[in-house]
């Protein structure tokens, strides 16, 4: 038999054979309950899998397989989200077309995935770019335009004019392409939009119910942005206002311009010392017209330059704060004088109304744009002695001169101050008061707003999924009718963007041209849908993936949904996870799903980050918001002297040349060790520093198990369930039986928890115990030997998740037909898993001062008398007197002395 870890030898035969067998073919037999355990969607790319894509992937493997090997139906599938930029812009790179790019790149990315041993249910694979998939896009794109969720509107993009596309927020670093580094401009375009504003409030209420992170649920949260708080108006006065003169001396009273604010601390109105505009304000272009030549001309400067910004970069807490003070002026109704109006980038239009009252002395960004900009600062609430005290000053000080303080009084538990009739009100008491103030003046009211903004989903490229909308000659649209789906992709040679920001597809009139639902002349929408849209229900369509005749049989929604465990980055905790969400109840409000949630359980693993070479930027260069180094090559890093190198641990990717592949490791040490490995090296949420001297450590424990397992061969009796129950344990025979069961209970619940490094451990230590155990069984009893052959093919069944080619293996060595991962998952006899004594700790005031060896059912007390008697915690108690005992049963005891 084989007394060493060879994988050359047996892994991809093993692989060969559960393909062969179709071992993971999706089953729903009777009486087993379901699991749907499901990777995020990937986008397969030329650079294919590195060893950082198997953090994710690897554990849901384990866990899917304990599943099955538990009981369950178990759904484990896979498949490609092959639409967006990211494949186009690399196939116009390779000079290709999109769609054989990405059946290569597919292709790869499953022949890695089962070269690491990966259990997916192929049967079930598709690309987001099939017909046959996107076709039920395009059917649930038009349930949602029938409901009123989708509708067309102009917006302002980020446009890159030398990759000739719109670009994410994301995508805009410093105001320049992250791509290619060119100034990203600003351009206004009709756009598609999903309206998921109408469902803020339930995706906000509905995290509640799923078992997710709670950095994901906030993160959720604070996207979505509900405050409470009053919106009201504010009445404009412009600087040199225009003298006119009419005939008879008719005075013309011209109507007021105003504009409007929502804010969340109404309270603070008497301490608003000016107001703030986005610069694309509507109301700045009537600013501008009644303003000098001069001030004109430096709002638009500052407009041009603001739009170079993304809305990232403009909301970054560590920017400068930057303005332009317009002359105008805003009047603040609480004291009726009116208060500088500036614009700023740090205002978003997209956000309430675009426009801020700022309280400087109460909100650190309004304070320190105040101390720029020399604006009055006026407190409003009485500090509390904290902050007085951290100051180190009195509460007079303070209110006559805050701007001498550099961090603000900020609360809501405080007393009003300087605030007219609400001076010595309650942070509520004010807050309610002056609520119902504005709404009696008739200029705003109380409202729940949500920084969440809709959906913009359009895109001006050619590979993404069509939109099924068709214009008449008059502009109308309607959708295309179900029984005409898809609308497919035209296959043509040239797909680039074009420089005005059109759609490759508005090029094609074989696609353009077609007719309504009346046979008059029509066009077609020449946008596609982003990535998003086809990621937002994949996990629908795996229940059932080759309906021909609808997006899913309802039955088998009811049957695997929701997701039991989804396992992923938590860098999509606001993108696809959120649009997930948002699809799965509109469809479930429209009867064709039944659960309001997707994913039960949501598991973000940690990054492997691989040792990387910067050095510090040269004449001429410059950082990013963000970067502190200029990324070289390994091979430039090799030219060059070393203290001219800064190494840093940085996310392992092709662009940065630090990946270590699948192939590599493998190769080199073996798929089961590095299964192994990714699952011991850190528990499943931190990161991971990549040291292939772990990857030696993985193997050397594979080959301590082939070994025991070699050794215990010649007493392995396959019938020893028939005969362990009736034959009397003692001595080694119930330590062998002990330390295996306690393996058991600890894997079956680690496995759960996804605490995948301490189920490994438990594996090295009950290795240890057993090596040690039987080094000295020369002529085993028949209790020993049945003893060793549960723990042989208990060892071998736990062992199964984490390295299934290792398991078969041996499996197999011992004389054993079939699969592990057929084989039942053991239970835990807890009684057999106690154990007969127990280490305690003693302890004199909190500090560890001796340990004991106690019986497992000694009661409190005996416990206690053992501890009073331990020679060393007498010297620490003798001459001071006892006044307190504490015993944690079974790990334990506190003598608490003085």
């Amino acid at each position: 038999m084989r007394d060493r870890y060879e994988p050359q030898a047996f892994e991809s035969s093993w692989q060969q054979k559960w393909l062969d067998s179709d071992l993971f073919r999706t089953r729903e037999d009777e009486g087993r309950p379901k699991f749907y355990g499901l990777d995020f969607f990937p986008y397969p790319s030329g650079a294919g899998l590195s060893v950082g894509h198997c953090r994710n992937y690897i554990p849901t493997d384990v866990i899917c397989r304990a599943k099955f090997m538990q009981g369950y139906n178990v759904l484990h599938p896979m498949g490609f989200d092959a639409f967006g930029l990211p494949a186009e812009n690399e196939a116009i790179k390779r000079k290709s077309h999109p769609a054989p790019m990405i059946d290569q790149y597919a292709a790869n990315y499953q022949r890695q995935m089962n070269l690491i041993g990966i259990g997916y249910d192929w049967s079930r694979e598709f690309k987001s770019s099939d017909p046959s998939y996107y076709k039920w896009t395009q059917w649930i794109f038009k349930l949602l335009y029938d409901r009123g969720l989708a509708y067309r509107s102009n917006a302002e993009v980020n446009w890159c004019p030398k990759d000739r596309t719109a670009l994410a927020n994301e995508e805009v670093v410093g105001g320049l392409c992250e791509r290619c580094g060119t100034p990203v401009e600003k351009r206004a375009i009709p756009q598609w939009f999903f309206r998921i504003t109408d469902y803020a409030q339930r995706l906000i209420d509905d995290l509640d119910d799923v078992d997710w992170p709670d950095g994901i649920k906030n993160q959720q949260r604070n996207w979505i942005g509900r405050s409470e708080g009053v919106e009201f108006q504010m009445r404009v006065q412009f600087a040199n206002a225009a003298q006119q003169s009419h005939p008879d001396d008719l005075e013309v009273v011209e109507k007021p311009h105003t504009f409007r604010v929502f804010t969340t601390r109404i309270d603070t109105i008497y301490g608003m010392t000016f107001c703030v505009l986005a610069p694309e304000h509507p109301l700045v272009a009537e600013i501008k017209k009644r303003s000098t030549p001069e001030k004109s001309a430096e709002i638009e400067s500052y407009q041009v330059k603001s739009k170079s910004l993304s809305d990232m970069d403009r909301q970054a807490d560590n920017r400068e704060k930057t303005g332009v003070n317009t002359g105008a002026s805003a009047i603040n109704p609480a004291t009726g004088k009116p208060v500088p109006l500036f614009i700023a980038d740090y205002v978003m239009m997209g956000y309430g109304t675009g426009a801020i009252m700022a309280v400087p002395a109460h909100d650190q960004r309004d304070f320190d744009f105040a101390l720029k900009f020399d604006l009055d600062v006026i407190p409003v609430f009485k500090p509390e002695q904290g902050y007085l005290s951290a100051n180190e000053t009195t509460e007079a000080e303070y209110l006559a001169s805050p701007k001498l303080f550099k961090s603000v009084f900020s609360t809501k538990e405080g007393i009003l101050v300087n605030s007219g009739e609400y001076s010595g009100m309650s942070y509520a008491q004010g807050s309610a008061a002056m609520g119902e103030w504005i709404e009696a003046l008739g200029i705003g009211e109380r409202k729940v707003n949500y920084k969440l903004r809709d959906w913009l989903i359009s895109r001006q490229r050619y590979w993404g999924c069509p939109i099924p909308i068709v214009y008449d000659k008059d502009g109308n649209a309607e959708t295309v009718s179900d029984d005409l789906l898809p609308v497919e992709l035209p296959a043509v040679d040239n797909y680039e963007p074009a420089d005005d920001g059109s759609s490759p597809l508005s090029r094609i009139p074989e696609f353009v041209n077609t007719t309504t639902h009346d046979g008059t002349l029509g066009s077609r929408e020449t946008d596609t849908l982003g990535g998003f849209a086809c990621s937002s229900w994949y996990f629908l369509r795996f229940c059932d993936p080759h309906n021909p005749d609808e997006a899913w049989n309802i039955d088998r929604i009811k049957y695997w949904m929701p997701v039991d465990c989804y396992v992923g980055g938590a860098e999509h905790a606001v993108m696809h996870l959120l649009y997930a969400r948002f699809w799965t109840k509109v469809l479930y409000d429209a009867g064709l799903v039944s659960v309001k949630e997707p994913f039960q359980r949501l598991m973000n693993q940690g990054q492997v980050l691989g040792y990387t070479p910067y050095r510090a930027p040269r004449d001429g260069e410059t950082l990013g918001v963000g970067e502190d180094g200029i990324l070289v090559s390994f091979a430039e890093a090799a030219q060059m002297d070393e203290s001219d190198l800064t190494w840093k641990w940085v996310r392992m990717s092709k662009s940065k040349g630090n990946v270590v592949t699948p192939e590599e490791a493998v190769e080199n040490y073996g798929a089961d060790a590095l299964r192994i490995y990714e699952l011991f090296v850190a528990p499943f949420e931190q990161n991971v520093q990549w040291n292939n001297d772990g990857m030696q450590g993985a193997v050397r424990f594979l080959s301590r198990v082939f070994r025991l397992v070699a050794d215990l061969k010649p007493h392995w009796n396959p019938d020893w369930r028939t005969m362990i129950a009736f034959t009397p344990m003692d001595g080694k025979a119930k330590d062998i039986r002990r330390a295996t069961h306690q393996l058991v209970a600890k894997a079956t619940d680690d496995i759960e928890r996804f605490a995948f490094n301490t189920y490994i451990s438990a594996m090295m230590t009950t290795l240890n115990t057993l090596s040690d155990l039987t080094k000295s069984l020369d002529d085993p009893t028949e209790a020993e030997k049945l003893a060793l052959s549960e723990a042989i093919e208990f060892f071998i069944t736990v062992l199964s998740p984490a390295a299934p080619h290792s398991a078969d293996e041996l499996w197999s060595e011992i004389g054993e037909q079939g699969f592990t991962y057929h084989l039942d998952w053991p239970k835990a006899d807890s009684e057999l898993a106690a154990a007969d004594e127990l280490t305690i700790a003693v302890q004199v005031n909190g500090k560890l001062r001796d340990t004991i060896q106690m019986p497992a059912s000694a009661s409190n007390e005996e416990l206690e008398s053992a501890a009073r008697s331990s020679e060393k915690a007498a010297t620490f108690i003798d001459g001071k007197t006892i006044r307190k005992v504490i015993v944690v049963p079974g790990k334990l005891v506190n003598i608490v002395a003085n």
